[in-house]
């Protein structure tokens, strides 16, 4: 085939690349949530694929050369095989996705039927975490629309003020006399001392919406149903946002797996628990002993697994109910991954894993934890390959030239990148995703070669967050060495650019590897911005806050009304001037009330005020409104932004060449009337030059 693709016409070495790209042009136009629709996109991926495999090994492999350039080729070729296995499970996965939310629409209303609702016990599972973070999920659970919640603070850090805190807040607290089996074992304690048929968990800094409870429970009358699982959403940025300054140009990096992959395992019922923000079903844990299974760090993923064994299913559905902490620095990001890396491989060895007995043959496909292992094999196999090549003459493939790899290599890439962003609704970004993996793959593929020799080795690590997770700071490790891959790559194609240099025999080849090199060299320089930590410029998450406020002046018997710019638990920012740094104020918020606090910045036409930090029913129904309440005015927003794939690919690309970072800000939600007596009139709060007299809105 190949002298006949080496003189065939350019049309045709093209056409797979047009038919392909013809393809995925033409397949939203017959509906991409039509199941056969998603299934035509999965078997025209499976038939390129297979048609690039039948060249790939018997053209492609030296089977007749050195043991050196055939040991270097096999290997290559058998990490790609790797990668296409999980490729199969992950597409399998996506073509199948649910859509819950009106059988969830049916539940809230059976449920709003009904005279008597059962109890559920809210457990809030803690450490070490600072006040600025627990409180709002501990208000945000004491505000629950349900009738019988029962809010519980596991503390296995045993802090007294935790203890005083809660006690006048209304919650329960627990402790243990040790902290064995870290978070699962805190969570089967607090199981021991609590009783309702429910058990609803979250971390410690994730708040749960109003409507948490009866969006979910209406579930549990399938009694088939053993857990009910939301999405993670975050309201702050988390490390690729912040460190590459695409705030609002590029969602989280958990988007693709919450609002595209998750969908896909529920509709195969194989759906899993992530922790927090899930509700389990008493008789269901009762089935397994009554607790969860300790036996993986990642102890919410086992306890699905142990639960199938049982014939339980988990559930998702896909709202945004409940919003937490994205990672905050790049340490705490490294906490996590390797947390979930280390955890999903001890599964393997446990017998209520994917290899255990009594799962059906998909559970153990999507359970199998591939996905960590090929992404990091195959991108350091990616970045690895090249360098082999330029400076020792040994090729990953042979055979090559350009008509055949734009006929073969060039289509197969081109069709399961395209079928994922076909099939992810619009959730998978392939730039993002490369350079994210790249980064973290310099640090999770030792952690998995570690965990395999040595399973159950691996502590308990808490993310941290708050206070604890400052941002900025440098992975210099990652950093040098995404740098030297740079300069390694670089200098290897200057060496072979030329014939008195160059290295490779096969000069054909060096056009094809330079383009593959330079594709390196552009996500390893985005990597490596990606190192250099860039703290959040706010302690507290600011949000949009487009409602006027009330302002009391010491000495001024009348406030003044100032139209919000952004609020934050820790102060406000409002159009207007003429205030004084340091004047002490008093704002009148609605649906909040007064709070005091000082002018921190003036000038410009805009006023800022911090808050004093005190303790008060005003601070609680701030907090409450700015966390709880995503469908009203202010505060979290429920939309998760849409980018579209052109529009994040082009900011990310953008890093390379300009240093300007700009924070994109919170969209404002809707708007909703207020009460009567909490109206005022409408006019920007201005203030004189000196000498002159005040002009004033007077309110009641």
């Amino acid at each position: 085939m190949l002298p006949a693709l080496d003189t065939a016409p350019a049309l045709l070495v093209a056409a797979p690349l047009l038919l392909i790209g013809a393809g995925l042009v033409s397949a939203p136009l017959f509906g991409l949530e039509r199941p056969s629709t998603r299934l035509g996109i999965v078997a025209a991926v499976a038939a390129v694929v297979v048609t690039y495999l039948h060249w790939r090994l018997t053209v492609t492999i030296p089977w007749d050369g050195g043991w050196l350039g055939l040991s270097f080729a096999l290997l290559c070729l058998g990490v790609e095989l790797f990668g296409l296995f999980d490729a199969a499970i992950l597409f399998a996965a996506l073509a199948r996705r649910s859509d819950r939310s009106a059988e969830a629409d049916a539940g809230e209303a059976r449920l709003a039927a009904r005279g008597a609702l059962p109890a559920v016990d809210v457990i809030i599972a803690t450490y070490n975490e600072p006040l600025a973070v627990l409180e709002k999920t501990i208000l945000g659970a004491l505000a629950l629309d349900w009738p019988h919640v029962n809010v519980w603070v596991a503390d296995d850090g045993r802090r007294a003020w935790l203890r005083d805190y809660c006690v006048a807040k209304g919650a329960g607290y627990i402790t243990r006399p040790d902290n064995a089996h870290a978070k699962a074992g805190n969570i089967n304690h607090a199981l021991t001392v609590t009783s309702a048929a429910f058990v609803a968990v979250l971390d410690a800094d994730f708040v749960p919406q109003r409507p948490f409870l009866k969006r979910t429970m209406g579930f549990f009358d399938d009694p088939a149903i053993g857990i009910v699982q939301v999405p993670h959403s975050f309201y702050n940025h988390d490390p690729l946002q912040q460190n590459l300054a695409l705030q609002g140009a590029l969602p989280d990096d958990q988007r693709f797996f919450f609002d595209a992959i998750m969908p896909g395992r529920d509709g195969w019922d194989a759906a899993f628990c992530c922790g927090s923000n899930s509700i389990t079903r008493r008789a269901a844990l009762d089935a397994i002993g009554g607790a969860l299974p300790a036996g993986s760090i990642t102890e919410d993923m086992l306890l699905s697994l142990a639960l199938l064994q049982k014939g339980y299913v988990t559930r998702y559905l896909n709202e945004p109910l409940a919003f937490g902490l994205a990672p905050e620095s790049l340490d705490a990001f490294f906490v996590q991954r390797a947390r979930w890396a280390q955890g999903a491989t001890q599964i393997l060895f446990l017998p209520t894993g994917p290899l255990g007995r009594g799962h059906r043959l998909r559970h153990r496909l999507f359970f199998l934890p591939t996905a960590w292992f090929s992404q990091a094999l195959m991108l350091m196999t990616s970045l690895l390959a090249p360098l082999v090549f330029l400076f020792f003459d040994v090729p990953p493939l042979v055979g090559v030239t350009a008509q055949s790899a734009i006929f073969h290599l060039v289509p197969v890439v081109m069709a399961q990148v395209g079928g994922i962003v076909l099939l992810g609704g619009g959730r998978y970004y392939p730039v993002a995703a490369q350079v994210l993996g790249t980064f973290q793959s310099f640090r999770l593929l030792p952690v998995i070669i570690r965990t395999l020799v040595k399973p159950h080795v691996h502590a308990f690590k808490v993310t941290p967050k708050g206070s604890d997770a400052a941002g900025g700071g440098i992975q210099r490790g990652i950093f040098l060495a995404c740098t030297a891959l740079m300069a390694a790559t670089l200098i290897g194609l200057v060496i072979n650019a030329f014939p008195d240099t160059r290295i490779v025999t096969q000069g054909a080849l060096v056009p094809m590897v330079a383009f593959w090199g330079l594709i390196n060299v552009v996500v390893l320089f985005l990597a490596a911005m990606l190192c250099l930590g860039r703290p959040s410029p706010r302690a507290e998450e600011r949000f949009a806050w487009p409602e006027t406020v009330a302002i009391w002046r010491r000495g001024v018997r009348h406030a003044a009304v100032a139209r919000g710019i952004d609020i934050s638990v820790s102060g406000i920012a409002l159009a207007g001037e003429g205030l004084e740094v340091g004047e002490p104020v008093r704002v009148r918020v609605r649906g909040v009330g007064s709070i005091d606090g000082r002018v921190a910045r003036a000038g410009g036409g805009r006023i800022g005020i911090a808050f004093d930090g005190g303790d008060s029913p005003a601070r609680d129904r701030l907090i409450t409104r700015l966390f709880t309440s995503s469908r009203i005015s202010g505060g979290i927003s429920a939309a998760q932004p849409r980018v579209p794939l052109w529009t994040a690919t082009r900011a990310m690309l953008a890093r390379i060449v300009t240093a300007r970072m700009e924070l994109a800000p919170q969209p404002a939600a809707p708007s909703r009337p207020e009460p009567d007596d909490m109206r005022l009139e409408k006019r920007t709060l201005v203030l004189p030059p000196a000498g002159a007299a005040m002009r004033l809105t007077r309110t009641g």
